[in-house]
C-alpha cells in the first residue's frame, strides 16, 4: 500500500506537532513533539511538509521546484515530460488547477505555492485526496485510514449504514469515510489550504442544466478516445522497466509446470509490461494497443514490452464454475486475439480454491471496504502470472456504456427519436414474451416520469422507500447477478431510472439502520446544491465514482509485491474524452463495443474474433454462486455472532437464512450478499490490526477504533 500525506498549519513555520495535551496544572500545550509516518520518505520539510510512504518506486516521485516555495510533486504515473510539469506549476500558480490533471496517466499532483497548498484529485475517484482536522490545522492524504490513526478516530456506523444501503448515492454518503471526523474530496475536486484553512474546489467547467452543452460529431469524439487511450498506455509503455525482486531467481525445471507456472508459484511477477487479456472488448483494446504501439523507447517497432519480447497476456480458466458455455466463448476469444505475433499468451487455470468467498481468513487490511474482498484470492492468482507493470480493463463499462437514466436526459433536450434503438433492444433482451409489445412504452413513460421529476422529489421518493422497506420480491428464477432486477434486464432498467434507489444489500439491513439513510437523503433533498446536474449525468457519475473506489480496494486486496495495476479507463484525459461521447451514440445497443471497434481501426488492428463486445455476466454470476455453495461453511459461521450486528446493521439470523437461499439458488441479489460479507470480514481485520501509522517521541496514543466498536456507534 502506498500513499502521501501532508500538512498545513495556521501556525507558519512549524510542523505537523501531535495533538494539544495539558500538563498537571490543567493548562493546554501546543508544543508537542513532532510526529512522523511510519516509513516515510520526506519530499520537502516545514511549514508545510509533504511525505511518500510505502513501496515508491524512484519513477513515481517527482518533484519539480521553481523556488523554495513554488514546487510541484507529482506521485504515480505520470506522462508529463519535467518541462510540462513546471508549465503546470506556472499555470498552478496563476490558480489554474486544471492544467494539473491534464496530462496522461494516472496520478496525484500537489503544488505549493507559497503559503497555499493545492492537492487534486483526479475525475474518477480511484486517487482519492483525505483531509480531517487536527492539531489546529489540516492534514491530508491519499489514504483514510492514516488519518483516522492520527486524530484517534472511532468507527462512523452511520457511513457504513450508507454504503451498504445506499452505495452508489453521493447524497447518502456525502464527503464521509468509515472513519469519524476523515472527510474524502469528491472527484472533479481539489483541496486548497493556506494556513490551515481549507476549501474544495472544483476544477472542471460546468454545463447548464437548462441549456444542452454542445456535442462533438460522432466521428470526431471517437478520434478524442483513441487519442486518449493511445497517451494513456504510452504513458506506461515509456516509463522505465522493472523487474520484480527476486523474479529472475527460477529453482530448475519442475515436471509439469513451465517459467510462467514456476513464477506464479513463486508468487511474483514477470519482468516488464502485461496485459489482461479475459476475451472482453476492454481488456482486449488495452493489449492490443500496448502490443502494436511503435516509437516507445528501448523497445523495436511493434514489440509491446522490451527489446525482442512480447507483450505478456494473462486469461484467466475458471474450471469450477457453472456457464461453460460463456467461459468457453471467452477463452475462444482470447486465444484468437492472441494469436496476434506481438502477444505471448498465458491461460491461468484453476478450481475450487479460487472461486469467490475462498481465503477470506487472510489477506490485508485495505483502507475502506470494499466488494472486491472476497474475490480478493481469485484474483491474486490471475496477477500473480501477470507483469511487474499490468494493464487491466476497469472502468471501460462505466465510462463507455450509457446509464439507463441517460435516456430520461434525451427527452428533456427533445431527443424522441434516438430513444427507439435502445428500448427496442430492451423489448427483445428478456426472449419473446406477452409483454415484449409493451416495454417500448413501459420505458418510455419511466423516462419521461424521471425526467419531470425534481432532484428534491426523486432523493425524498427514495428515503420513503427505506423507511417503508419497499424493495422487489425476487420470485422470478431469473439470476439477479446477471441483471441486478427482478425480471431481467426491463426490469432493471426500469429500476434504475430514478435520482437515487436502495442498494442490493439494504433489504437485509435493520430498520434503525435504514432510518439513519433516510435522514441522510431527506437532509441532502433540502440541502442547496451548487452544480445542477441532468438525471443521467448524476447516476453516471456516481456509478464511475463508486466503481473507481472499488478499484482501488481491488488493487490493495489484491496486491502482489512488487507489481503495479493500470486502469487507463480511469485516467483523467480518457474520462474526458469518453464524456464528449454524444448521448444519442452513447445510449445505442453495443456502443461501447463499437467504439473500441473504432479505436482499434484506428490503430491499425481490423481483425477482430466473432462474438467481440459480449458481455461476461454470465459466467461471473456462475462463478459467484459456485463460491457460495463450497463456501457456505464458512460463511455462516462468519455470521454467527457478526460486527455487523453488534453495530446494529444487520441481524445475524436474517443474513444465515439469505446465505442459506442463495447457496440452494433462490433468486437473491449476490452482489448484496457480497458487499455484506466483505463489510464483516473488513471489520474484523480493522479490529484485529495492530500498531499505527505514526511514529516520533509523543505519537498517537492509539490506533484508529483501538478501543473497539461501540454498539450501535452513532446510530
Amino acid at each position: 500500500m502506498r500513499w502521501l500525506v501532508g500538512w498545513s498549519s495556521t501556525a507558519s513555520g512549524t510542523g505537523p506537532r501531535a495533538a494539544p495535551r495539558h500538563d498537571d496544572s490543567g493548562h493546554e500545550r501546543l508544543d508537542g513533539p513532532t510526529v512522523h509516518p511510519v516509513g516515510a520518505q520526506l519530499l520537502w520539510g516545514d511549514p508545510a511538509p509533504l511525505w511518500a510512504v510505502g513501496d515508491w518506486r524512484p519513477d513515481e516521485v517527482r518533484v519539480v521546484q521553481a523556488d523554495a516555495v513554488t514546487r510541484l510533486a507529482v506521485f504515480g504515473r505520470c506522462g508529463a515530460t519535467d518541462g510540462e510539469l513546471g508549465a503546470g506549476l506556472v499555470a498552478a500558480r496563476g490558480g489554474a488547477l486544471r492544467h494539473l490533471t491534464a496530462w496522461p496517466g494516472s496520478y496525484t499532483a500537489v503544488a505549493q505555492v507559497g503559503r497555499r497548498l493545492t492537492v487534486a484529485g483526479d475525475l474518477a475517484g480511484a486517487r482519492p485526496v483525505f483531509h480531517t482536522a487536527w492539531a489546529g490545522g489540516t492534514a491530508y492524504a491519499t489514504a483514510a485510514l492514516p488519518l483516522a490513526d492520527l486524530i484517534e478516530a472511532q468507527l462512523d456506523v452511520g457511513h457504513l449504514a450508507a454504503l451498504l444501503a445506499c452505495p452508489d448515492s453521493p447524497e447518502a454518503l456525502g464527503d464521509g469515510t468509515p472513519y469519524m471526523g476523515v472527510r474524502r474530496v469528491p472527484p472533479g475536486h481539489a483541496l486548497v489550504l493556506r494556513d490551515g484553512a481549507r476549501e474544495i474546489a472544483g476544477y472542471e467547467p460546468t454545463a447548464s442544466l437548462a441549456v444542452a452543452a454542445p456535442q462533438l460529431a460522432p466521428e470526431e469524439a471517437v478520434e478524442g478516445i483513441r487519442d486518449a487511450l493511445v497517451d494513456a498506455v504510452r504513458a506506461r509503455l515509456a516509463a522505465p522497466r522493472h523487474a520484480p525482486e527476486g523474479g529472475h531467481l527460477d529453482p530448475g525445471p519442475v515436471p509439469g509446470m513451465g517459467p510462467a507456472q514456476r513464477r506464479a508459484a513463486r508468487g511474483g511477477p514477470a519482468p516488464g509490461i502485461g496485459a489482461d487479456l479475459s476475451g472482453g472488448s476492454a481488456s482486449a483494446t488495452l493489449a492490443l494497443l500496448a502490443a502494436g504501439l511503435p516509437g516507445v523507447a528501448g523497445m523495436h517497432a511493434g514489440s509491446g514490452n522490451g527489446a525482442g519480447e512480447r507483450l505478456l497476456a494473462v486469461t484467466f480458466n475458471d474450471l469450477a464454475a457453472d456457464g461453460s458455455r460463456t467461459r468457453e466463448a471467452e477463452l475462444d476469444r482470447a486465444r484468437a486475439i492472441a494469436a496476434d505475433p506481438r502477444l505471448r499468451h498465458v491461460v491461468v487455470a484453476a478450481g475450487e480454491e479460487a472461486l469467490p468467498y475462498a481465503d477470506l481468513a487472510g489477506g490485508p487490511l485495505t483502507d475502506e471496504p470494499g466488494p472486491s474482498l472476497v474475490t480478493a484470492e481469485r484474483h491474486r492468482r490471475r496477477l500473480s502470472a501477470g507483469s511487474a507493470d499490468h494493464l487491466v480493463g476497469h472502468g471501460a463499462r462505466q465510462v463507455l456504456d450509457a446509464h439507463p437514466a441517460r435516456l430520461a436526459d434525451l427527452l428533456m433536450d427533445r431527443r424522441r427519436r434516438h430513444l427507439l434503438r435502445p428500448v427496442s433492444a430492451l423489448a427483445r433482451a428478456d426472449g419473446p414474451t406477452t409483454q415484449s409489445l409493451f416495454v417500448p412504452f413501459t420505458v418510455y413513460r419511466a423516462a419521461r416520469r424521471l425526467a419531470r421529476t425534481s432532484y428534491r422529489e426523486g432523493l425524498e421518493a427514495a428515503a420513503g422507500q427505506l423507511l417503508a422497506l419497499d424493495f422487489p420480491v425476487l420470485d422470478d428464477p431469473v439470476d439477479v447477478s446477471v441483471a441486478p432486477g427482478p425480471g431481467g434486464a426491463v426490469d432493471a432498467s426500469l429500476a434504475a431510472l430514478t435520482w437515487c434507489r436502495p442498494g442490493p444489500a439494504a433489504r437485509w439491513l435493520t430498520g434503525e439502520a435504514l432510518a439513519e439513510v433516510s435522514v441522510r437523503l431527506q437532509a441532502a433533498a433540502v440541502r442547496p446544491r451548487g452544480l445542477l446536474q441532468r438525471p443521467g449525468e448524476r447516476r453516471a457519475a456516481a456509478a464511475l465514482a463508486r466503481h473507481a473506489a472499488d478499484h482501488r480496494i481491488f488493487e490493495q486486496a489484491a496486491e502482489v509485491r512488487s507489481q503495479r495495476l493500470h486502469a487507463p479507463f480511469l485516467d483523467n484525459q480518457v474520462v474526458r474524452a469518453c464524456r464528449a461521447l454524444p448521448e444519442a451514440l452513447r445510449v445505442q445497443p453495443g456502443a461501447r463495443a463499437s467504439v473500441l471497434r473504432a479505436v482499434l481501426a484506428g490503430s491499425g488492428v481490423r481483425e477482430l474474433p466473432p462474438g467481440w463486445g459480449a458481455t461476461s455476466h454470465a459466467s461471473h454470476a456462475a462463478a459467484v454462486r459456485a463460491g457460495l455453495r463450497a463456501s457456505v461453511g464458512q460463511l455462516l459461521e462468519l455470521f454467527d455472532a457478526p460486527l455487523l450486528a453488534d453495530a446494529g446493521l444487520v441481524e445475524a439470523r436474517v443474513v444465515r437464512s439469505a446465505l442459506h437461499a442463495a447457496a440452494d439458488g433462490r433468486a437473491l441479489p449476490l452482489d448484496g450478499l457480497a458487499e455484506l460479507v466483505s463489510t464483516e470480514v473488513w471489520l474484523r481485520r480493522l479490529l484485529a490490526r495492530r500498531g499505527t501509522c505514526w511514529t516520533g517521541a509523543s505519537p498517537p496514543r492509539q490506533r484508529a477504533v483501538a478501543g473497539g466498536m461501540e454498539p450501535r456507534g452513532s446510530l
